[in-house]
């Protein structure tokens, strides 16, 4: 899952529009249109889905650290 994103007009910045969506359920839906308020410039944005995207996070392995002592 990850968050359906669109571009700020003012600012040029992705902005998180507040649906989660997985990639291939958002490239089959429906046309559609919303609104969405931008953290950034504080207006409201409508927007297509065609000028949205889906925003996955990524899992990084994480690095195992080791306790034991080079004794």
């Amino acid at each position: 899952m990850g968050m359906i994103m669109v571009k700020c007009p003012e600012t040029g910045r992705a902005i998180p529009t507040g649906i989660e969506s997985d990639r291939e359920t958002f490239l089959r839906s429906v046309v559609f249109y919303a609104n969405t308020r931008c953290p950034l410039c504080r207006a409201n944005h409508n927007w297509f889905a065609r000028e949205a995207w889906v925003e996955e996070t990524v899992a990084r392995p994480v690095a195992l650290i080791s306790t034991a002592s080079a004794y």
